[in-house]
């Protein structure tokens, strides 16, 4: 069958198999790259460099064989795309997504447990024993490694690895988190047709993808590869890289250097005392994202940063010397200043708006699944009806409930825990589609917004412990979450037939996903122990988890801090503002997601791309209008496509060493 007689919707069997394959292999293989040889991640981020690395040059090698096999059709443009999302739904999973911090927070009051911390009468009573091994000697393994575990080959390192004791853990643990994904992929089928049809939401990741996909489809991809603006974008980011990953091996080659300090030109007393650790991070692909990024969102992006860290100085001029101390006790991922925790307040408004725009589809969805209106006329087919997603959602959340109860929540706490989970996603999702945030930090956990709102009252006891470690497998760590991946896959397989075997294929492919990446970080870390990997970021973020919860147990009043509240009701208060004007004034330039990244750590390595991609972008508008716009576009493609060529040309280099030259940021 010729691709001129093949519709570009359909998607044969081929796809889905390859997808699924590449998608498994990614996941053996990221833990093996990421930890072992800490070369550039495989995964990373929501635009993962091993999928987008396999697509390109998957499309070459078609493309090739279709010029010499002329009435062939191996795989259309769609069916590539196809083959790019499974990869892009699976490859957090095995890492900072899931699998990463996943078996140090299950065994770190036992392993870590001293004289000095207690943890043995303060922590082990209270969590569930079938959270972990019962087996101490699994435990003990984990961390120093089988005898002669680097001698074995792989049947002798399967066959030497407690599998006994995990079963159970892993039985309870994969049954919370299918759960959680399936009310995640719930929220995204009620949300995506007001996001994607309502309110036409621009998804800047998607946008180089689809237009290579729409290069095959037309048999363009050769002009569309030739076109001079993207031969000189791929040329920057690889000679860069190919230069400095020449250094990295050979350090007498020089080098360029892609990070700048700019915070010693900064005086650490003043208005721009916040700004002695400022650096500029040069990354190609993150300017390449920001140039296709709307002007408004890019521009508020680098704006609230910059005016988050005068804020500070301001406080101080005013004599507000607010200590780092008064943060109190918090489990925000990187909250270091009682002056971020405006956040909790933000995405608390911010909720609110997108649930008062969705307001009228929301209602159409509850009509019709109690049955009081007709299934409305779909714009793009969708994984599954109205009625089926809003009833997925109340059964899996029920399911979530029951599952937070049975291990010691409060019906009360296991209410307003998930409930503040589930918010932070559909914000923190929206943040990351609608801006093009390749890489997503969260500021403030949802822990933090309810102990703000609540204090230490609502997770008295051991809850605070129960919350505390579930919030640490899923909600807390989303620089490689699912969600926003999975309103990416309902954008692309949105005007496919036969949506309902879709959804069971990404179904399946999920739950694959998670056992082939449990298995491989067990025989990673039985193979060489948690010791002698570099998992020290992991190590240290979940032991200062159980430090935290330790703290609150044995002092619920310590978690409270008037500043806090303070600062979470100015946060909601500008948010309001924020919204308001954004919603109301057709000429108002800043957008309020801006203010949702002005303190996460991701914008500390992303500002200075948001602010260059928005400079040229404005540039060109101005003196070029929409001609030139068409025309540079293709040079920050090539930005994007040139440096992930090069992140994974390095990667599959450093599978071969002990260590890899990085591309990109972990």
């Amino acid at each position: 069958m010729t691709t001129s007689h093949l519709p570009v919707e359909t998607v044969r069997f081929r796809a889905l198999a390859v997808g699924f394959v590449l998608a498994m292999a990614i996941c053996a293989l990221t833990p093996y790259n990421n930890i072992y040889h800490q070369a550039t991640p495989l995964g990373g981020g929501h635009f993962p460099l091993a999928p987008f690395f396999i697509l390109i040059w998957l499309t070459v090698l078609v493309a090739i064989l279709q010029k010499i096999f002329p009435s062939s059709s191996i795989f259309t443009g769609k069916e590539l795309l196809i083959v790019w999302t499974f990869s892009v739904l699976t490859s957090g999973i095995a890492y900072t997504g899931l699998t990463r911090t996943f078996f140090i927070n299950l065994t770190a009051p036992w392993h870590f447990d001293t004289v000095e911390n207690h943890w043995a009468e303060t922590l082990q009573p209270f969590s569930p024993q079938l959270w972990r091994p019962q087996d101490p000697e699994a435990i003990q393994l984990l961390y120093n490694g089988l005898e002669n575990g680097r001698q074995m080959g792989l049947g002798e390192l399967i066959a030497e690895i407690p599998w006994v004791a995990w079963v159970m853990p892993l039985c309870v643990w994969g049954a919370f988190i299918l759960l959680a994904y399936w009310v995640m992929i719930c929220l995204v089928n009620i949300f995506s047709r007001q996001w994607l049809h309502y309110e036409r939401m621009n998804m800047p990741l998607l946008q180089v993808p689809m237009m290579i996909e729409e290069a095959m489809n037309q048999r363009e991809l050769g002009r569309f590869l030739s076109d001079r603006y993207l031969i000189v974008g791929i040329l920057i980011p690889v000679m860069l890289h190919l230069l400095n990953g020449i250094n990295f091996y050979i350090p007498s080659i020089p080098q360029i250097p892609t990070l700048i300090l700019a915070g010693p030109y900064f005086s650490s007393q003043g208005i721009f005392s916040a700004f002695v650790k400022l650096n500029i991070y040069i990354y190609p692909a993150f300017i390449g994202f920001a140039f296709l990024t709307s002007k408004q969102i890019s521009f508020s992006f680098w704006f609230f940063f910059l005016l988050g860290g005068l804020l500070i100085g301001v406080l101080s001029l005013m004599g507000y010397n607010i200590p780092d101390a008064a943060l109190g006790i918090t489990f925000g991922p990187t909250l270091s200043r009682p002056e971020e925790t405006q956040m909790i307040g933000a995405y608390g408004i911010f909720f609110l708006f997108i649930l008062w725009l969705a307001r009228h589809h929301i209602l159409d969805v509850i009509r019709q699944s109690f049955g009081l209106k007709s299934r409305a006329e779909k714009s793009g087919n969708e994984w599954m009806s109205a009625g089926l997603s809003f009833w997925g959602l109340i059964i899996g959340s029920i399911g979530l409930y029951a599952w937070c109860v049975f291990f010691g929540m409060s019906p009360l706490t296991a209410f307003f825990f998930l409930s503040a989970c589930f918010m932070v996603m559909v914000v923190a999702t929206r943040v990351i589609c609608q801006g093009g945030i390749a890489y997503f930090t969260l500021t403030a956990a949802p822990i933090d917004g309810l102990l703000s709102l609540f204090g230490a009252r609502l997770f008295s006891g051991a809850q605070i412990l129960l919350a505390g470690v579930a919030q640490k497998v899923l909600f807390v760590d989303l620089r490689e979450s699912l969600m926003p991946s999975l309103l990416h896959t309902r954008r692309i397989t949105g005007i496919l037939p036969r949506q309902t075997g879709m959804l069971l294929t990404i179904l399946f492919t999920l739950i694959v996903a998670i056992a082939v990446s449990f298995a491989a970080m067990l025989m990673l870390c039985y193979k060489y122990g948690i010791r002698e990997l570099e998992l020290e970021w992991a190590t240290r973020t979940t032991l200062t988890t159980y430090e935290n919860i330790q703290a609150v147990m044995a002092d619920p009043a310590a978690s409270a801090s008037s500043w806090i509240m303070i600062f979470s009701i100015a946060g909601a208060a500008i948010m309001l503002v924020l919204v308001i004007c954004y919603h109301r004034l057709y000429w108002w330039p800043i957008h309020p997601i801006g203010y949702l990244m002005a303190y996460s750590s991701a914008m500390r390595i992303l500002w200075f791309s948001f602010f260059t991609g928005w400079l040229i972008n404005t540039l060109c508008m101005r003196y070029g209008g929409i001609t030139l716009f068409k025309k540079l576009r293709y040079l920050f493609i090539g930005l994007i496509i040139g440096d992930f060529l090069m992140g994974g040309l390095w990667a599959v280099i450093g599978l071969t060493g002990d260590v890899g030259y990085r591309v990109l940021p972990d």
